[in-house]
């Protein structure tokens, strides 16, 4: 009798998603519909509204703007049902599911028909994610994931938050046990944060880069894309 053979390994492609693939932040536009359906306290804008301005106005950068989103979501979540979370969740992909860029949509339709296995990987709520990346055909889905109580309500804890902040670890983790293969792999990323993950790819594509990821990328010798109004271009 022969033995059976094991299943080719599949390619696989990582992507970030908030600036990557969509054009805002699914963190920031979950706590907008959660303020909206009164959920959270209309007050809270007040609390990341500064740094909003700040980085608008080009006197803070980007980050200061998202960890005062972020301190706002984990304090408010608090005590909201999972239920609730979701339809919000849903809420925001369906009113914003074609704000997305050009390239990386057409990037992700042509890694499908080669049969790529899809990675997403994300600091955003893995609620929310999972309902947006549905839409791609994404395999795998990491995110920020929350833990809830007994009464299905959330408690503001973040589940093995260490996980989700070594994205390079994700990536290899899925590789093992989904049987797939960094030879031929795509990895696409917009920040400094995407740097672990994109060095075990064979093509990195650093898309609309900030300074840090696109000095290090110019260093490297890495693909650099930028999508700006009809206009796709090389750096």
């Amino acid at each position: 009798m022969k033995a059976k053979l094991s299943p080719k390994p599949r390619k696989v492609a990582i992507f970030d998603i908030d600036g990557t693939i969509f054009r805002s932040s699914l963190l920031i536009e979950i706590v907008e519909v959660l303020i909206e359906l009164k959920l959270f306290p209309a007050t809270v804008r007040l609390q990341y509204e500064k740094e909003k301005i700040n980085w608008l106005d080009r006197k803070d950068n980007y980050d200061a703007y998202i960890m005062a989103v972020v301190r706002v979501f984990v304090k408010n979540i608090i005590g909201v049902s999972a239920e609730d979370f979701e339809r919000a969740s849903k809420i925001v992909v369906e009113r914003y599911r074609n704000r997305v860029y050009l390239f990386t949509k057409n990037l992700i339709r042509d890694l499908k028909k080669k049969n790529y296995f899809l990675l997403a990987i994300s600091n955003s709520p893995k609620g929310v994610l999972d309902v947006f990346c549905n839409d791609f055909g994404f395999d795998k889905v990491y995110g920020r994931l929350y833990k809830v109580d007994s009464n299905n309500c959330f408690t503001g804890e973040i589940v093995d938050e260490f996980m989700i902040a070594d994205k390079a670890n994700l990536l290899r983790r899925a590789v093992e046990i989904n049987n797939l293969t960094l030879d031929g792999s795509v990895g696409v990323g917009d920040t400094e944060s995407d740097i672990t993950f994109l060095k075990l790819v064979e093509r990195p594509i650093c898309f609309n880069p900030n300074m840090k990821l696109y000095k290090y990328a110019k260093r490297a010798g890495w693909e650099i894309e930028v999508e700006r109004k009809d206009v796709i271009y090389k750096l």
